[in-house]
């Protein structure tokens, strides 16, 4: 039986996603979290792993769980209130990982058939949050909003943004991995200031490789700043080459908002073409 889980967590204290032997990761502590619940060994499928310090509004996984875990789960029958113990394990991970936890699962489903949380995906949006001298420092935000030094070009940093959207080598904003492709599709990327001015990023695409949002914000912020032009955005990913030209922005800004996925009965289907893509890759 296979479990879909939605995830959000402050990723401020977190080495990442990815369990890593001796550091904390969201991870480590939601699979260490479902043995107390379920026995075993659990292992969780994420739909896009986050770095150190990278925040996560609706992250999505997976659990394929053995018959001794779901005897454990009982999940044939309701409880005396009518619940279903699918469904109810998210209030037992939650409580298992502690009252104001900097992680948590705000809902359990049984998955459908065909239901990859990783490779399913069909996109993921990610926000970036930055505070310039219009918006001011917030104490209460700094966990999740990056602040720069003078007052950036919104509407220079839309026009950048956009000018990027398609399908693309982006090789000059990802940090390289072996045998790795950077050819993405670039969905949506654009700026907005909220109603208390900070800066805000909406960045969609089908995949994003290793650092590539907080490099693609880093460009615009230049481009605010004016040390880049906006035509120099599409420039610099043309020329394929990483350059020093503008920052990496911190990883506190950033929060996968959302992951996207095809309607139930293209799941398998979906799952099985990123498979032979990444193959290939």
């Amino acid at each position: 039986m296979r479990i879909r889980l939605d995830i959000a967590y402050d990723g401020s204290h977190f080495r990442g996603w990815a369990r890593q032997p001796g550091l904390r990761t969201v991870q480590g502590t939601l699979e260490e979290g479902l043995t107390r619940i379920l026995g075993g060994s659990p292992q969780l499928v994420v739909a896009g792993r986050t770095d150190a310090g990278v925040h996560a509004l609706d992250q999505v996984a997976h659990l394929d769980v053995t018959e001794e875990q779901e005897l454990r789960l009982a999940p044939r029958r309701k409880d005396a209130a009518g619940h279903d113990p699918i469904e109810a394990l998210a209030a037992r991970i939650r409580g298992v990982v502690g009252a104001y936890s900097d992680v948590t699962v705000s809902r359990t489903r049984r998955a459908p058939d065909g239901f990859d949380a990783r490779f399913s995906a069909i996109w993921r949006r990610y926000e970036y949050r930055m505070a310039d001298e219009i918006a001011g420092y917030d104490p209460l935000e700094r966990h999740r909003t990056t602040t720069v030094r003078g007052r950036l070009d919104v509407e220079a940093m839309d026009a950048a943004a956009r000018s990027l959207i398609g399908l693309h080598d982006f090789a000059a904003y990802c940090k390289p991995r072996e045998e790795a492709t950077t050819i993405r599709t670039l969905l949506e990327f654009d700026w907005r200031r909220d109603d208390h001015g900070v800066l805000v990023a909406n960045v969609r695409a089908d995949a994003f490789c290793h650092s590539m949002v907080r490099a693609l914000v880093g460009a615009c912020a230049a481009v605010g700043e004016g040390r880049l032009d906006v035509a120099d955005v599409a420039l610099l990913r043309d020329a394929g080459e990483r350059t020093s030209d503008f920052k990496v922005l911190a990883a506190r800004g950033l929060t996968l908002a959302e992951v996207g996925y095809p309607a139930d009965e293209l799941l398998a289907t979906r799952a099985e073409q990123t498979r032979a893509r990444r193959e290939i890759d």
